[in-house]
């Protein structure tokens, strides 16, 4: 159940698209609130809302470093998130190849 809590969270925090473009902007490296905020039509106080729901989530942290608190992706989330996407995919692709089985032999039997 515990797995479920964590991706219904982390999809509810992915499902913004300004998020999302957070974590590709980190994927490249740490960066500051001002940084990531450059991109978007959206105020800094705007901007770290949106932080502070991916940090609730788990997807980032941020730590100080003299005067700025850089944001940083944590990875290990999103690898979690991303290898039950692909086992769910696996399951799919299986049930396709079998029902894809069936529907020839009914085809041949017509």
């Amino acid at each position: 159940m515990q797995e479920a809590t964590e991706l219904a969270i982390t999809f509810a925090a992915l499902g913004d698209p300004v998020r999302r473009a957070i974590v590709d902007r980190l994927a490249a490296g740490d960066a500051t609130v001002s940084e990531l905020a450059a991109p978007f039509p959206i105020s800094l106080q705007a901007v770290s809302k949106h932080i502070k729901v991916l940090e609730a989530a788990g997807i980032v942290s941020r730590r100080r470093e003299g005067q700025t608190r850089p944001v940083r992706l944590e990875p290990e989330l999103l690898d979690r998130t991303a290898a039950w996407l692909h086992e769910h995919a696996r399951r799919l692709e299986a049930r396709y190849a079998r029902l894809d089985a069936v529907l020839d032999d009914m085809k041949e039997n017509r």
